[in-house]
């Protein structure tokens, strides 16, 4: 059974964005535990779980924003490649 590419990238790229978000609220929330521990108090794992969760939100930001550029970036650069084929079949006819 032959899968498409595109298949593929769809999946890695819903896994990447659960990953971007997940790990820095865990890590936070982890070290917001660990502090409260330490220090006996009860407000450090919700202030640095929101803090985590900020961050989440900018890893999926930046990269879905990384996405959707690189798809304009390729049709600009097939474009240019196309001018510059056109232009110079127009120099050869000239000739």
């Amino acid at each position: 059974m032959k899968y498409n590419r595109n298949v593929y990238h769809s999946l890695m790229m819903i896994s990447q964005f659960g990953i971007n978000m997940l790990v820095p609220i865990f890590l936070c929330s982890f070290i917001g535990i660990t502090v409260d521990k330490r220090c006996g108090t009860s407000f450090w794992v919700v202030v640095l779980f929101f803090i985590g969760a900020a961050a989440g939100f900018r890893n999926v930001y930046r990269f879905a924003k990384k996405i959707y550029e690189r798809p304009a970036e390729t049709r600009k650069h097939r474009k240019g490649n196309r001018k510059e084929i056109q232009d110079g079949e127009a120099q050869e006819d000239k000739n």
